[in-house]
């Protein structure tokens, strides 16, 4: 499983970093990134957590 932040939508709420932050963290523009290429299994549920929990929808399965 891939994902990605479309930093045009991102809010800066951070909800998706206090949920996941293994796989999601704030980059220079204060939005937020995925900063893994893959995620791992073990972590999948959360991240399909933290996509449906964006007020924007702006992380997406890649």
């Amino acid at each position: 499983m891939r994902v990605e932040v479309g930093q045009d939508l991102c809010i800066s709420c951070g909800t998706c970093i206090d949920l996941c932050p293994e796989v999601f963290d704030w980059n220079d523009d204060e939005k937020a990134q995925a900063k893994a290429d893959e995620v791992p299994e073990e972590l999948e549920d959360t991240v399909k957590e933290a996509i449906a929990s964006c007020p924007t929808e702006a992380i997406r399965e890649v």
